[in-house]
């Protein structure tokens, strides 16, 4: 099997994971791209030495960091995903900031994510409760929640508060998730795809969003029918079944890049 075989099955994984992480479509999937472009020009550079997804998440992670270090801030509005993340940066390192999406969102452990980011486990392991703290600290919400599974909408409710967020309501129809919205304008919604009634969680969030923009996380069972690349994707994306772990760190992150929780 070709190095091309070995990696396309976990790309749709690496461009979410570098959606969050930068906190934008376009940014990510350049990044993306960058790396496949730069295993392309050099392959024999590839590590071939572990599994093939951590192969591609070390390319993927030493063009990131390059980039970064040559980054000069101060040229972002304060109200694009850019902005927003220099402002959150200020007070979060990048590298904290992969070492939960990688464990909590992407499922490496602290060993392989060590690997990634060039720590030990231990560190990883560090760098995960300071990001959980400090996001924590900065960012509070008003969450819609659209499910129309009971206990799965239960379960993210008591997600939700434990990390201290309110929760505006929980909608099961695309209908009654637009009405809520409008009635009390969350600051974050958790939208499921498949609703009670047979209609779609992604009109109601384009409904929603006709209105007025928030940060959006999709929850479902089929993460392909999503990440097509060939239509605008969302940034933030939970499989079915979830970890409790999956469910904070996308909230935390989708509120990292939220301009009502920019720290002052």
């Amino acid at each position: 099997m070709s190095l091309g075989d070995d990696l396309k099955p976990h790309l749709p994984f690496l461009r979410r994971y570098a959606r969050a992480l930068t906190g934008s479509q376009v940014h990510g999937d350049n990044f993306v791209r960058a790396t496949l472009e730069a295993i392309v020009a050099a392959p024999e550079a590839f590590p071939r030495d572990v599994d093939p997804r951590l192969g591609l998440y070390r390319t993927f992670h030493a063009i990131w960091s390059s980039a970064n270090i040559e980054e000069e801030p101060g040229h972002a509005s304060a109200h694009d995903a850019e902005g927003i993340a220099q402002a959150r940066l200020a007070r979060i390192t990048p590298l904290s900031r992969q070492a939960l999406l990688l464990t909590a969102m992407e499922g490496f452990t602290p060993e392989d994510a060590g690997y990634l980011i060039g720590a030990a486990p231990e560190e990883v392991e560090q760098l995960v409760a300071e990001a959980l703290a400090e996001i924590e600290r900065q960012t509070r919400a008003d969450v819609l929640i659209i499910e129309d599974e009971p206990i799965i909408a239960m379960d993210i409710e008591t997600i939700v508060r434990d990390l201290g967020h309110n929760v505006t309501g929980v909608a099961v129809t695309r209908d009654e998730a637009v009405q809520q919205a409008m009635a009390r304008r969350p600051s974050l919604v958790l939208a499921d795809i498949q609703l009670a009634d047979d209609s779609s969680g992604i009109d109601a969030v384009k409904d929603i969003l006709r209105e007025f923009q928030v940060p959006v996380i999709f929850i479902t069972a089929f993460p392909e029918r999503l990440l097509t690349g060939e239509r605008p994707e969302p940034t933030f994306l939970i499989t079915k079944p979830f970890q409790r772990s999956t469910v904070k760190a996308q909230i935390a992150q989708a509120l990292f890049f939220d301009t009502s929780t920019v720290p002052a």
